[in-house]
């Protein structure tokens, strides 16, 4: 990251350029207490050097052919018994031949959801390429590409619906096949039989319990394959914010901060007059300096919350509007409006770039040794 790009200065200290640093000691303080608190500069992410560092790789699906095996066709006896037999080993034909029906619509489905995720990623890397080099705020063209990659992560949503609706299928045909099994094993128990009717009905049991397990690995591997696909959309839909971010100020994030948070703790406070800041002894990840117009702090902040959470992925953070002092009553009230509006502001840039809402807790303070209005960001 450029020093000449960034917009804040970070952790508590005054320094002449603009620039991000990582507080160590604010994330993990020493256990001893007497090692003096090191900062230290953030290098970028290895996913900013990728040309689709927005994008992971598409789950696998599983490629099992689920192809059942043919009924063993019997002879006649002409008991009630083998009449029975007869029966089952119809209803276990077609039972198999819709097993091999739902093999061909999964395959299918299968093809079409690998065909959408490589085009959803084809759009995406392209979008990312361009965002890399740099490129103007806004720029028309990357809106329109990524209204299309919009529409691909839908056309994956429309396969995992597809998915859903071949799960209720095979669960439908799951409980015919307990129900046949149950059948022909209570056939056992039917008086009037002869040996081979007991023969063709031991025959028929392993060939409707092989047809069973392999119902339950089509609907288990099935199953497997929509949790996945689910996991995966709902943080592509993620990334696509950050990325509509990205497009807006012509600049690289990287993957949503949502999907690096795997634990949701901290409720957020409410946007009215904001609660004194309890930040006693911490040392900010972030500060950020609001002292000319349009500064530019972006690339910094998710630079700097990124590292955070990969260090630990359950924090919640303090989001503090530092208010400069005024030489009277109005000129504070204006500095205190103003604060708060800038933290709003740092806020609606988290949540765009993927953080949940309910792990960041807004405060405000005073600040007498402030030159200017600034917003911190601490590590709870």
């Amino acid at each position: 990251m450029a020093l000449s790009k960034s917009r804040f200065l970070a952790f508590g200290v005054a320094f002449a350029l603009s620039g991000c640093s990582f507080a160590s000691d604010a994330l993990f303080p020493s256990l001893g207490g007497d090692e003096p608190a090191q900062t230290m500069s953030i290098p970028a992410a290895q996913s900013e050097y990728s040309s689709d560092p927005t994008v992971g790789p598409p789950p696998a699906l599983g490629s099992t052919n689920f192809e059942p095996g043919k009924v063993t066709p019997g002879q006649p006896t002409g008991t009630f018994v083998g009449q029975k037999v007869n029966t089952f080993r119809n209803e276990l034909r077609q039972l198999q031949e819709s097993i091999r029906q739902r093999n061909n619509t999964l395959q299918t489905i299968r093809n079409q959801t690998i065909q959408d995720s490589q085009g959803y990623h084809e759009t995406v890397a392209v979008i990312n390429a361009r965002l890399q080099v740099g490129t103007t705020p806004g720029n028309p063209v990357l809106h329109q590409r990524w209204a299309y990659a919009q529409n691909q992560l839908e056309a994956i949503n429309t396969d995992i619906s597809a998915m859903n609706q071949l799960a209720t299928q095979v669960a439908s045909d799951s409980a015919m096949a307990a129900y046949l099994m149950d059948s022909i094993r209570a056939a056992y128990g039917l008086s009037g039989a002869v040996e081979e009717d007991h023969l063709q009905l031991r025959v028929l049991e392993d060939e409707a319990n092989q047809t069973t397990v392999l119902i339950e690995r089509l609907l288990s591997e099935l199953s497997q394959d929509i949790a996945r696909q689910q996991t995966y959309v709902a943080n592509e839909r993620g990334n696509l914010n950050t990325l509509a971010l990205g497009i807006k100020n012509g600049q690289l994030y990287g993957s949503s901060l949502g999907n690096q948070a795997a634990v949701r703790t901290s409720a957020a406070m409410p946007m009215g007059t904001l609660p004194a800041a309890n930040i006693a002894g911490q040392r900010p990840l972030v500060v950020i300096r609001f002292d000319r117009p349009n500064v530019a702090y972006e690339q910094a902040l998710y630079q700097a919350v990124s590292r955070a959470i990969e260090r630990r992925p359950n924090a919640s953070f303090d989001l503090v509007a530092v208010s400069a002092p005024g030489n009277n009553a109005g000129e504070r009230a204006l500095g205190v409006a103003a604060s708060r509006r800038n933290a709003e502001q740092v806020l609606r840039s988290l949540t765009e770039m993927g953080l949940p809402a309910d792990r960041i807790r807004m405060s405000g303070m005073a600040s007498p040794t402030a030159t200017s209005n600034e917003v911190h960001l601490y590590v709870r």
